[in-house]
């Protein structure tokens, strides 16, 4: 039978990234030459430890930081070529701390509809159409449109900032750290809702956490990063389960306990690394 040839939807190519450092000549290497690959319809986690160089790697796959060498692809076509509204109707991020990516005197209903309309000119009956769409499918009352961030919860505000970043309906979302500002029990919950909405609108995932529970429960694939480079990349399980980097390993050791039917750390009880 024929291997099912799956489409990319982002990819980095050799990119390195360098940073200037004051009263050096040498320039610090944060990404180191590499190659990485996101099919379309599967979740992939960056995981490593603050300092490895995951973020710098998700900008420049957000298109939010060029490459000082390689190139990034975004379904087959160079990230560079697109326009900033272009990609954004295809990729879209979800950042760490749901508080301070949201608008504080906006309501949640202009907050969530702001990509939309920067993208087009709906009408207001449209904007509040979709927006109540939203908050339906990330499992908050309509209501909540009319209310303000500091109204809400932390494991809300995340639910709000999912539901922004899928207004213009992407097909690729970048999702750093998505649960780490939240206590175990919400962390739970985002990652079921993402769970629910990847099934739901065949989007994509990249990963970016330290969290080897959230790595377990979120993601095909898993892609290990240590000083700027990729030093282990495969299947969860197997990556999990059977290790063949030392840093991979050190990673795993700071996780307990580890579900012995599937040799891999169980969501509820998993810590951050770092």
């Amino acid at each position: 039978m024929a291997e099912l040839v799956r489409n990319i939807a982002l990819e980095a190519a050799a990119v390195v990234r360098e940073f200037p450092v004051k009263g050096k000549k040498v320039p610090f290497t944060a990404v180191d030459t590499v190659s990485l690959r996101l099919y379309e319809g599967e979740s992939l986690a960056l995981v490593g430890e603050s300092g490895s160089g995951k973020t710098t790697l998700s900008r420049m796959m957000l298109g939010l930081l060029p490459p000082t060498r390689g190139d990034v692809q975004v379904f087959g076509r160079d990230i560079s070529t697109y326009s900033r509204l272009d990609l954004a109707r295809i990729v879209q991020p979800v950042f760490q701390d749901p508080y301070a990516s949201l608008n504080p005197r906006k309501r949640l209903l202009d907050v969530i509809a702001m990509p939309l309309k920067a993208s087009s000119s709906p009408s207001k009956d449209e904007v509040r159409s979709r927006v109540e769409a939203l908050l339906r499918q990330v499992d908050l009352p309509v209501s909540f449109a009319e209310r303000f961030p500091h109204e809400l919860s932390g494991g809300q505000r995340q639910r709000v900032a999912i539901a922004r970043a899928l207004i213009n309906r992407p097909r690729v979302l970048v999702c750093d750290e998505p649960t780490s500002a939240l206590d175990v029990s919400v962390q739970a919950q985002i990652i079921e809702l993402l769970k629910t909405l990847r099934a739901e609108l065949g989007l994509s995932y990249l990963i970016v956490t330290h969290n080897i529970g959230v790595v377990s429960e979120l993601s095909d694939r898993v892609a290990v990063m240590y000083h700027g480079k990729i030093v282990e990349e495969g299947a969860v399980d197997a990556v999990l389960s059977s290790p063949t980097n030392d840093y991979t390993r050190q990673l795993l050791s700071a996780v307990l306990p580890v579900d012995p039917d599937l040799a891999r750390p169980a969501i509820a009880a998993a810590i951050p690394l770092l």
